[in-house]
């Protein structure tokens, strides 16, 4: 999952990356609106997590054109305001979830989380696809009763393709939303992390879970082939 960071406070911004990124989301960050908004409108971001008081460009204005551009990208908004009026505001400019600072970065996971799952129409933390369990709370997986052990990475990639499962995922979505602008990406990287895949969810008397649509891309399917 790729996210974008927007907050002018260098210290906080670091911070706010740091945190999602142990929790294994791709993660742009600026602190600039301007810079913010091109970001948004150039990339495919699961959620942003936006400032209010930006230079260049306030958070209002920039989700306002994001929101008029079409840009339906599920928003946090993080900022120092905290009376009602300010929230209406923000929320009547296309936000999705407000967030006071000071706050717990807990917390702060999992209102993203939350966003992520309504961008993909999952409202429950738990994907089921057949016998696999993908556990977007506690990060486990489950496949025929038994527990599979997955790198955060592994684990973010059979998680964007369970949210789509029945869907061709390309390369390049994944490359997108799974490694972000991570210069360590290999030409590779997506064939290999899916071949992992494969081997690590296979069980005795299993199809294959993750089919290859050549030219297309990946597809996580219930029955396998």
């Amino acid at each position: 999952m790729r996210i974008l960071v927007v907050e002018d406070s260098e210290k906080l911004r670091r911070a706010i990356q740091f945190a999602l990124r142990k929790a294994g989301y791709a993660v742009d960050a600026t602190g600039d609106g301007e810079e913010g908004l091109w970001f948004a409108e150039s990339n495919d971001y699961d959620a942003l997590v936006l400032d209010l008081m930006l230079p260049g460009l306030d958070g209002l204005t920039m989700l306002r054109r994001l929101r008029d551009g079409g840009r339906d990208t599920p928003a946090l908004i993080l900022t120092v305001k905290s009376e009602v009026a300010d929230r209406v505001a923000g929320l009547r400019a296309g936000a999705d979830d407000y967030l006071s600072k000071p706050f717990a970065f807990d917390e702060l996971l999992a209102r993203v989380e939350a966003l992520v799952r309504r961008r993909y129409g999952n409202k429950r933390p738990l994907l089921r696809v057949g016998e696999l369990e993908v556990d977007t709370v506690a990060r486990k997986v489950r496949h025929r009763g038994h527990d599979i052990t997955l790198t955060l990475r592994e684990y973010r990639l059979l998680e964007l393709l369970a949210r789509r499962a029945g869907e061709v995922v390309s390369r390049s979505e994944i490359e997108e939303h799974i490694y972000g602008d991570d210069a360590e990406v290999f030409s590779n990287a997506v064939e290999s992390a899916i071949s992992t895949l494969r081997r690590k969810l296979e069980l005795p008397g299993t199809a294959t879970l993750i089919q290859t649509r050549r030219g297309l891309g990946y597809v996580l399917e219930a029955g396998g082939e």
